[in-house]
């Protein structure tokens, strides 16, 4: 299906990596013009590599802190002045520590809030003026399916991003109808992360091999193993695209069905 996006701006941010990196991936092999972001320099460098490599439009970098004000108004910024404007924004960002109710301390509550909600917020705030300017404007955000159904010691994950899901909601009425507002929810995926934790299993002797480790993590998924990233960035570049025209609002869960909530 051709999604029709090739030509347009996108901004992803804490793309360097993970689901980030691949809704970026999704976007630039259409043929959108987009904007990576993320903290460290060389891995921002070789995301940027790998995704000239199967894009068909540009893909710049701009090295930046989700937490801070000023780097987000940079972000918008660089895009804008890259493209000549902005029609979809996709928000990410890195999960908070895990941990249980108990052991989590007040200045965690505090930095998972500016990392997970404010940098929406501030994201946001400053791309929806360039979001009005086109044809019709996007915004998706990835947070998790603890929103759906709550993960046990990710108490974190599991309070603070409900606020997104809040925000997403509030935005798809306030921002319509130029621009349509929506997010995802993935589950299990095959990023950098979870095979560090499938590494760190293998040496810790839980498993025999990284392949046995990610079989037991698809154990308990019906479709029988955990997701690819580009298979959430492929739905991401759907929701951006006119294709999606008639989806606002929404919290699309991208799990395999492994989620237990009816709703």
């Amino acid at each position: 299906m051709d999604l029709d996006i090739a030509g347009d701006s996108a901004l992803v941010t804490a793309s360097s990596s993970g689901l980030g990196k691949a809704s970026a991936t999704a976007l630039a092999r259409e043929g959108a013009n987009v904007v990576i972001n993320g903290r460290d320099e060389e891995r921002l460098a070789n995301a940027q590599k790998e995704l000239s490599e199967v894009a068909t439009g540009d893909v710049v970098t701009q090295q930046g802190d989700l937490t801070v004000k000023e780097d987000i108004e940079l972000l918008v910024e660089r895009t804008v002045d890259e493209f000549g404007g902005l029609d979809h924004l996709v928000t990410s960002a890195g999960g908070p520590p895990s941990g249980s109710f108990l052991e989590t301390t007040d200045e965690d509550w505090y930095d998972a809030f500016d990392l997970l909600v404010m940098s929406v917020v501030r994201l946001v705030r400053e791309a929806e003026p360039e979001l009005r300017n086109g044809d019709g404007g996007s915004i998706v955000n990835i947070t998790s399916r603890s929103v759906k159904e709550a993960i046990d010691s990710l108490v974190l994950s599991n309070s603070v991003r409900m606020s997104v899901i809040g925000l997403e909601k509030t935005l798809s009425k306030e921002l319509a109808p130029d621009i349509r507002v929506n997010a995802v929810l993935p589950g299990s995926h095959e990023t950098t992360r979870i095979e560090d934790l499938t590494e760190s299993a293998v040496e810790r002797g839980e498993f025999d091999s990284y392949e046995e480790g990610m079989e037991a993590r698809g154990d308990s998924v019906p479709v029988g193993r955990i997701g690819e990233p580009m298979e959430l960035g492929d739905t991401v570049a759907f929701l951006c695209s006119d294709r999606a025209g008639y989806i606002n609002g929404q919290s699309v869960v991208i799990d395999g069905g492994s989620g237990n909530a009816n709703l």
